[in-house]
């Protein structure tokens, strides 16, 4: 995923999401669209103000059963397939298991110059169909023999082990945070690292966050500052849980004295943790971080710190992304591996084995425990 430029911003920093893909900007697409509020009065039952209110409110509940970034990504799912069906001279609707066998082919296959999609995408799209077609009270059968076959097969034929993204350790982490500067900006970017590698944080975590419970609509959790820590309370993607980040050992590279630090200079007491600054780092402002800022940081922080210089830059960058924080804690944590586990909020111990990029995965040896 490409990221704009730190230098390529306005007045303030950007900061606010990008607006979500539409579905089409044709007529017909118009139509597609509206089917999608499926959530309406029985026709049988005439309208009222009241009635309309709690229609617009349900509506908002549905929209809000997936994340923003999930709704986004089958937004621009069910775009792609739209126009793919025209140019093959038909349409998307009602749901037909042939055509999207020949659309799940096309992706694998592509007979253009077009590049060829991950397996995991190709199923990731599946889903957005699925979806798409559920929000328009219809049903797409994933096990329909021309879907479900084509599927199996470009898996077989395909399927390559996940590339995972680099972890920052330890020693990566205080080299990343010593590049920054102690105005108002780098106080803010030296919290957020600190604050998202100790807690094992998703970047969309680190900036959904508030001073206070309920401070703001869009909230994702709230933090609690304490005599020996902090405690951070999320609405995570696996849904709410807690997340205890102890005092660390120096004020340089603790993230609860950087958070501290950074919310007493900002002047902030109330709504967003993180928020973009004016332009000349003196004054924090009031809207919310996105999170792709995260991204930007840990890439420029990887780069100034001379993170893997052996290798050319566009490999550098491409090695780290958001989830480096995540894959750090996890590798580089020296704890029982349950705890770091719950810090991560997985289901599975399975799980946070995928993150730890770094462990001795022969400290049980079965074979000598087998007697051989």
């Amino acid at each position: 995923m490409s990221e704009a430029p730190e230098n390529q911003t306005p007045e303030a920093e950007k900061s606010t999401s990008a607006p979500s893909d539409s579905i089409d900007d044709t007529p017909r697409d118009e139509r597609d669209r509206s089917r999608q509020d499926t959530i309406a009065l029985p026709s049988h039952v005439a309208g009222s103000g009241r009635l309309d209110r709690l229609v617009d409110t349900a509506r908002d509940y549905a929209k809000a059963s997936t994340a923003e970034n999930t709704n986004k990504a089958y937004a621009a799912d069910w775009k792609h397939f739209a126009r793919w069906c025209r140019m093959k001279g038909t349409e998307p609707l009602p749901p037909s298991p042939e055509m999207i066998g020949l659309y799940l082919t096309d992706l694998a296959a592509p007979a253009t110059k077009t590049t060829a999609l991950s397996v995991s995408t190709i199923d990731r799209r599946l889903s957005g169909l699925a979806w798409n077609y559920a929000q328009r009270g219809l049903t797409l059968d994933r096990k329909d023999r021309h879907i479900a076959t084509v599927l199996a097969g470009i898996k077989r034929k395909h399927a390559r082990p996940p590339v995972q993204k680099e972890a920052i350790l330890a020693e990566d982490i205080l080299a990343m945070v010593a590049t920054l500067p102690f105005d108002l900006r780098g106080l803010r970017d030296r919290a957020i690292l600190l604050l998202g590698y100790a807690g094992g944080l998703r970047r969309s975590e680190i900036v959904s966050l508030d001073v206070h419970k309920y401070d703001t609509p869009d909230s994702g959790g709230w933090v609690e500052i304490m005599e020996k820590g902090t405690l951070l309370t999320l609405n995570a993607k696996t849904g709410w849980r807690e997340v205890e980040i102890g005092r660390g050992s120096k004020d340089h590279t603790c993230p609860v004295h950087a958070l501290e630090q950074w919310l007493h200079f900002a002047k902030i007491d109330f709504g967003p943790v993180f928020v973009g600054t004016s332009r000349d780092g003196k004054r924090a402002l009031d809207t919310r971080l996105n999170d792709k800022h995260v991204a930007r940081l840990i890439k420029r922080t990887v780069l100034d710190a001379g993170i893997r210089s052996e290798l050319p830059e566009k490999e550098r960058l491409a090695l780290f992304s958001g989830h480096s924080l995540r894959a750090g804690l996890a590798s580089s944590a020296e704890a029982d591996e349950r705890y770091v586990q719950k810090q991560l909020g997985h289901a599975s111990a399975e799980m946070t084995r995928r993150y730890q990029r770094r462990r001795d995965r022969f400290r049980v040896n079965l074979t000598k425990a087998a007697g051989l």
